[in-house]
């Protein structure tokens, strides 16, 4: 099977019992609002790395602990990506997308309040409810309105981009004027706008006929699909055991350009996005090199000979990390094409699995050793993955 042919079975799997597919200028308006909900929720997610000394110094707890800010989000993730679709299993996919993001806006409210450490996790648990929900149905209901499942996974990695480009810099830059609580604050109103932009322009999406627990059981039952979810969760640990204290270790080293290098990071993450997208052709490939060019990135970071290396090392770090999520939505897709919902939702649940587990064990190596330990921590891991890829072969499940 070519790789066009694996990728029409894909849309024609997802989308076979609804409406014709939107095509053209339509298409891509879908894609873009889908994308915008994504810009928000990783916004969202990831913020707390822009201003995490500012919140950390608020809430009076170590910068290691309020990192747990990330970890929270992810574990709910992690809990929730695997069992949604067993919960909501005929849903109207529409009606779901817009729970979510409301379940993003109260989440940002909450933690905008939150007086206290734990108030804010809880704030936070929401959030990864949330995005883990928001993913496992995204690229299905993309693909069902689309027929497109290279346009709706490089529009969701978009997203993810644009929120990395302008979220962290941009709360490193707000928080030092309005604070962090207002940062959150600008979250809230961006979560009612993704919101309404999906209300009105989504059309309803009936929920795939086989979708539950059955089949996500059969896609468990995958061993290539699972080494697959393994290496993942490898790639997202290595990135996330270091990404939570970019901040901090770019202060260490060059504090006047912070800024400069988190929106650094940013470009190189929408390279690697657009790669991504570029390699969907070849994703035995992509989803092997992404996580080289993450090590290459991490590894240099934890050497940190000059700035000029950390420059170069903060641009490798964006552009793999980004090509991670939409490399390896397409390889789930197409080594399961019958269970696509399920094969994401997995992919969902390493990546979220791994945030939490990468941003406590670099919130203890940080507290107790150094930034530059946890970005080498993070280097290993990826090395890992790269070779893992690089020996899974890329073959669809037939059955």
């Amino acid at each position: 099977m070519t790789c066009s042919e694996q990728t029409s079975s894909v849309a024609v799997d997802t989308a076979d019992h609804k409406q014709p597919p939107a095509t053209g200028g339509r298409a891509v308006v879908i894609a873009l609002v889908l994308a915008t909900g994504t810009a928000v929720l990783v916004g969202a997610e990831f913020v707390p790395a822009g201003v995490l000394p500012l919140l950390a110094g608020d809430l009076h707890v170590t910068e290691g602990r309020a990192g747990l800010a990330v970890a929270a989000t992810a574990l709910a993730g992690a809990i929730t990506a695997p069992t949604i679709s067993s919960v909501l299993p005929r849903a109207d996919r529409r009606r779901v997308l817009l729970g979510l993001l409301a379940l993003a806006f109260v989440s940002n409210v909450l933690v905008a309040l939150a007086p206290t450490l734990p108030l804010l996790l809880a704030g936070r648990v929401l959030l990864g409810v949330a995005i883990a929900g928001y993913w496992s149905f995204t690229f299905g209901v993309g693909v069902a309105i689309t027929g497109r499942p290279a346009l709706i996974s490089t529009a969701m990695s978009l997203g993810t981009s644009v929120a990395t480009i302008v979220g962290v810099p941009l709360a490193s830059v707000l928080g030092d004027s309005i604070g962090w609580r207002g940062v959150f604050v600008i979250l809230i109103a961006a979560t009612a706008a993704s919101w309404l932009a999906v209300a009105r322009l989504l059309p309803p999406v009936p929920a795939h006929p086989g979708a539950g627990s059955v089949m996500m059981r059969q896609a468990l039952g995958n061993r290539r699909l699972m080494a697959g979810v393994a290496m993942i969760a490898l790639a997202a640990f290595g990135n996330f055991a270091a990404y939570p204290y970019i901040r901090v270790a770019l202060q260490a080293v060059t504090p006047s350009l912070v800024t400069v290098l988190l929106v650094a990071w940013g470009i190189g993450g929408l390279a690697g996005n657009l790669a991504g997208g570029w390699l969907s052709s070849r994703l035995r490939l992509g989803v092997a090199l992404a996580p080289a060019i993450l090590l290459v990135g991490l590894a240099l970071m934890a050497l940190h000979p000059s700035t000029v290396v950390v420059a170069l090392a903060v641009v490798a770090w964006g552009t793999g990390f980004n090509m991670v999520p939409v490399t390896t939505q397409l390889w789930v897709s197409r080594v399961e094409p019958k269970r696509v919902e399920s094969a994401v939702s997995l992919q969902v649940t390493a990546f979220q699995a791994a945030i939490t587990l990468g941003a406590v064990v670099g919130g203890l190596v940080v507290d107790h050793r150094d930034v530059w330990t946890a970005m080498a921590v993070g280097a290993v891991a990826t090395a890992l993955a790269a070779v893992g890829f690089a020996v899974i072969r890329l073959v669809p499940r037939a059955d």
